[in-house]
């Protein structure tokens, strides 16, 4: 059993905690001899320190440590560095200790005493690849995105099909890309397919490829989107777009694992994971017959529910803070928060997520005079916080019938709201709407279709738009 990986980068280096100096020098040689690179850390403090320097690909603990025992160091790990695994090493007798710490993020625990081959198994099944890198790393400042990155390590380690759902802008490929890195196939490709984005008589081609005159222009053989992710990871972005009859020959493709190019009479196996996202209630679209009811549960294998940004406030600031770090390109890159702006950021509702989010980043760092961002550089709408707002008479919406509307307050609601504004915004223009809200054009025209079916007044088409709703 090796550390060096397939690909001649060497891993991360691996992380002993032990207090026990001759237990720890054990453990040390025995990863080392495995050709891994080690750090040891005499305690959970040392440890901690370590981490702050340097980055590894995993944290194997012993439980009984003082001061700080590893439970505690479990605890800041997970706060700290979300991502990276932790090994809980503990004795015969304190099983239940230890399956506690499996429900606090632990990704697994061994009892002592154990054999070398025991550890080293566990290494290689949760140590994070060698090409994880920081700029890899999910902001997990909010426990509840926590919650959702350990979901997506353990299931990263399977080649489970997940289906990962969501508001637009919550940084659901995000998570699709993270859990391929974290995956034994992080070495072969991720190939990201937009349901939505390609008209549907090109999408069969797209994704299944086609054979030399399959079809008019089709002046060579081409291979598709799943012969290219063939060893990686096929992503679906928004699978809930996809046409009804083309919903059929997918799910031949997940149960058989072999594609057939359009015009083809041969198939072609493809050892793949799929990876599948939709800003929809897939179960309510499959019961309402707009999505194949197997192929929804083909898919739903492992679901993943990533949260809005609302429900997350811990990560608004660390995310405006790693948007800022970024700078705009060729300008002032060095930007910091004001107290006054980060309230205002985390008491904003964010209805276009991480996406909003950046989009208001952008525009503080070009209105900033200097290094400092302020709340009046943030031009935040300012019925869109969660603090109490009361409304006047004037500044109620009005339903078709001319009947004021009270302040939405619902989910929902506010979502509307935001798409009809934003809408407003573009003097009608669909595409441009669709655009600045980061969703699909189809999706927009069903999202107005149903407005209109309730009653909801929505802007007459806008010059230059070439699609109808």
């Amino acid at each position: 059993m090796s550390g060096v990986a397939k690909s001649g980068v060497r891993p991360l280096p691996i992380l002993i905690v032990e207090d026990d100096a001759a237990l720890r020098e054990a453990l040390v040689d025995t990863v080392r001899l495995a050709r891994y690179d080690v750090l040891e850390a005499v305690d959970g403090e040392d440890a901690l320190a370590i981490l702050e320097k340097t980055r590894v690909g995993m944290v194997v603990s012993d439980v009984q440590m003082k001061p700080m025992d590893g439970h505690t160091l479990l605890a800041e790990v997970k706060r700290r560095q979300p991502y990276v695994p932790v090994l809980l090493m503990t004795a015969y007798g304190v099983i239940d200790r230890a399956v506690a710490a499996m429900r606090l993020g632990a990704c697994d625990y061994i009892t002592k005493p154990f054999e070398p081959d025991v550890l080293l198994q566990q290494i290689v099944r949760h140590m994070l690849p060698a090409a994880y890198g920081e700029d890899d790393q999910v902001i997990a400042a909010d426990p509840v995105t926590r919650e959702v990155l350990e979901l997506v390590r353990r299931v990263a380690v399977t080649d489970a099909t997940v289906l990962i759902t969501g508001e637009s802008g919550t940084g659901k490929e995000v998570l699709a890309r993270t859990l391929h890195r974290l995956s034994h196939r992080s070495a072969k490709p991720f190939v990201a397919i937009n349901c939505a984005a390609i008209p549907e008589n090109l999408l069969e081609s797209t994704l299944f490829g086609h054979e030399k005159g399959a079809f008019t222009g089709a002046l060579s053989a081409a291979t598709g989107k799943f012969e290219q992710a063939d060893g990686g990871t096929l992503l679906l972005d928004e699978v809930s777009e996809m046409p009804l009859a083309l919903q059929a020959k997918l799910l031949r493709v997940l149960q058989e694992r072999e594609v057939e190019r359009v015009g083809g009479r041969k198939p072609v196996p493809v050892d793949i994971r799929v990876l599948a996202t939709s800003n929809r209630d897939m179960a309510a679209e499959a019961a309402a017959g707009r999505f194949r009811e197997d192929l929804y549960y083909r898919l739903n294998v492992f679901p993943l529910h990533n949260p809005p940004l609302r429900e997350r406030r811990g990560d608004i600031v660390p995310l405006a803070r790693r948007i800022l770090a970024r700078g705009i390109g060729g300008g002032q890159t060095s930007y910091s928060l004001s107290p006054e702006a980060e309230a205002s950021l985390t008491t904003y509702r964010w209805p276009g997520n991480i996406r909003e989010l950046e989009n208001v980043m952008q525009r503080a760092m070009i209105l900033a005079s200097g290094p400092s961002i302020e709340t009046r550089h943030l031009v935040l709408p300012k019925v869109q916080t969660d603090a109490p707002v009361v409304p006047s008479a004037a500044s109620l919406p009005r339903s078709a019938g001319g009947v004021q509307e009270a302040e939405p307050t619902d989910i929902r609601s506010l979502e509307r709201r935001h798409i009809l504004d934003t809408l407003a915004a573009a003097h009608g223009v669909r595409r441009a709407a669709a655009s600045t809200l980061g969703m699909s054009e189809r999706t927009l025209r069903h999202k107005l279709q149903q407005y209109r079916r309730e009653g909801y007044p929505v802007p007459a088409v806008g010059g230059g738009d070439d699609f109808a709703d």
